[in-house]
């Protein structure tokens, strides 16, 4: 299993590297999924969304991390 992260401030281009990154992935026939976390109450199904994209590119699961409240 490999195991990268990717960091960066909100609107640095962290999805938009990963929308061009997953669907080689899967081409190459690696299994991708995504963890991903957010500050605040979500929808992973809308579409546009960080989450969303991630499954559009090609992850199998995309898991959401908050903060309990």
């Amino acid at each position: 299993m490999k195991v990268f992260g990717i960091t960066g401030s909100s609107g640095s281009g962290k999805t938009t590297l990963l929308d061009a990154l997953i669907p080689r992935f899967v081409a190459a026939g690696l299994r991708v999924n995504a963890i991903k976390h957010t500050h605040h109450g979500f929808d992973p199904d809308t579409p546009g969304k960080d989450s969303w994209r991630m499954r559009e590119a090609g992850c199998r699961n995309v898991v959401l991390v908050a903060r309990a409240i």
